[in-house]
């Protein structure tokens, strides 16, 4: 089985290692991801980010050297959700692409609105990298 994807895809005038140098730093995360804006925290070598869920584990599972930021996101109830997300390079620039999947039970609107948080989330990255 598969599931509907939609990828997300935001230029950025920078080139791929400066992009996955704050993309893929977990430490960084909040500065650009909104779902983890609460804070993100190194705890027993895991990446941990509270959520009106409760705890959740943020783990890129790379290689990052090659603008592979795919990363897992463990759910409290042990449900991971992975995430592709992708910096590939455009000219002199980037481009970032993160694929989105519609799982099971997701309505028209809240994927709609996943969608929409993760273009902003792109738009702050962008921002972000290229303000230095």
């Amino acid at each position: 089985m598969t599931w509907p994807a939609l990828h997300i895809t935001r230029s950025v005038d920078a080139d791929v290692a400066s992009v996955v140098a704050v993309a893929g730093d977990p430490a960084r995360l909040p500065e650009w991801a909104a779902g983890v804006s609460s804070g993100i925290r190194l705890e027993g070598g895991r990446w941990l980010s509270d959520s009106p869920m409760g705890a959740v584990e943020i783990a890129f599972t790379g290689p990052r050297e090659l603008g592979i930021l795919d990363h897992d996101v463990t759910l409290p109830d042990g449900t991971v959700v992975r995430n592709p997300l992708r910096v590939l390079p455009n000219d002199e620039g980037s481009e970032v692409v993160f694929t989105l999947f519609r799982r099971p039970g997701m309505t028209d609107v809240t994927f709609a609105e996943d969608a929409a948080l993760v273009a902003a989330d792109l738009e702050r990255l962008a921002a972000l990298v290229a303000g230095g």
